[in-house]
């Protein structure tokens, strides 16, 4: 495909040439227009000749130059097109994984909102376990605290009833104990003493 661009490259190079100077041939030729027939024989054929090398430069420059610059263009094509497709080919490529991560996006929200949900549940129950477990610690300690409170408060009463009951006693014992009765009491404690051996 390529040789078939270059021929014909080559070809409208040269046929442009060609009727280039072949109009300029023609146009100088009909400006001469009289003389002698020998003269304007000679000076036709002179006008051919020049016109034949003229062509021939031309052709020879359209067979040797033409080519090497149409390869080089042709290779600047090639590699403008091959350019063009890879960067296609790569925007294609870019195109289809942001069409998968987009397809897979939802997927993937939906999998996260899946697992937000999961976790908020298990960190609810664990707060409500841990929330119950120290309102029953809670209770433990100040049912602990209670009974500890309960059992000094009885300690308490019970010293401060001794305590009363030895003041009662030792008033009712200073208002019944007189002389007299303290008397009897050791007479009774001597007689007591009698009748043990010693």
């Amino acid at each position: 495909m390529t040789k078939r661009l270059v021929t014909r490259e080559r070809l409208r190079v040269c046929g442009g040439a060609l009727l280039l100077f072949f109009g300029i041939a023609l146009t100088a030729h009909a400006q001469e227009g009289g003389g002698s027939p020998a003269a304007q024989a000679a000076d036709q054929l002179f006008r051919w000749v020049n016109f034949v090398i003229i062509i021939g430069i031309v052709v020879w420059l359209c067979v040797k130059k033409v080519p090497s610059w149409s390869h080089a263009n042709a290779g600047r094509i090639r590699s403008a097109i091959t350019k063009a497709t890879s960067a296609r080919e790569e925007a294609e490529r870019k195109v289809k994984e942001a069409e998968a991560k987009l397809a897979h996006l939802q997927q993937e929200i939906g999998a996260l909102e899946s697992v937000a949900r999961q976790e908020a549940t298990a960190e609810s129950e664990h707060v409500r376990a841990l929330t119950q477990s120290d309102l029953k610690k809670v209770a433990i300690a100040a049912e602990a605290e209670i009974e500890a409170a309960e059992h000094a408060a009885r300690i308490e009463l019970k010293a401060l009833a001794a305590s009363l009951a030895v003041d009662g006693a030792e008033s009712l014992l200073v208002k019944q104990l007189t002389p007299a009765a303290q008397e009897v009491l050791v007479d009774s404690f001597v007689k007591s003493l009698e009748g043990r051996p010693n």
